[in-house]
């Protein structure tokens, strides 16, 4: 065995994509951003508590007022995240892959699902038992 050289182990740890040569769970490595936040307990995830919340005012919208504007509000939410992902450093677990990765994905998500939203037409059929709360 040959002893070791000073500086070797920085070398293989930045062959391997870290700088401190440490992977996640599962041998792989942790996504940029995505180590736990510094701060209290409390607020070290608050970039997905505040999407989480967004998501959860979206549902009651959907409940109280209709599912169009709750599935706008819900992309609307995604789009949200995407730049919380893109601005903020540390986001906890919304960072699951690079951030190009996830910003991209929640990008289109939204995107896609504000069109959807938008594109839903008016009820064609005047059902007595469906409730009148489309918008």
């Amino acid at each position: 065995m040959e002893p070791e050289v000073p500086g070797r182990a920085a070398r293989r740890a930045a062959a391997r994509g870290r700088e401190d040569g440490k992977r996640g769970a599962g041998g792989t490595f942790v996504p940029e951003g995505g180590t736990s936040p510094s701060g209290p307990a409390g607020l070290r995830e608050w970039p997905a508590v505040l999407v989480l919340a967004l998501l959860a005012v979206s549902l009651v919208v959907g409940a109280l007022f209709g599912f169009r504007s709750a599935t706008v509000m819900i992309g609307v939410t995604l789009a949200a995240a995407a730049v919380l992902r893109l601005c903020v450093r540390e986001v906890g677990i919304l960072a699951v892959r690079s951030r190009f990765t996830d910003v991209m994905v929640m990008l289109v998500l939204g995107t896609a699902v504000v069109m959807l939203g938008l594109s839903i037409p008016p009820a064609v059929v005047d059902l007595p038992w469906v409730p009148k709360r489309t918008g």
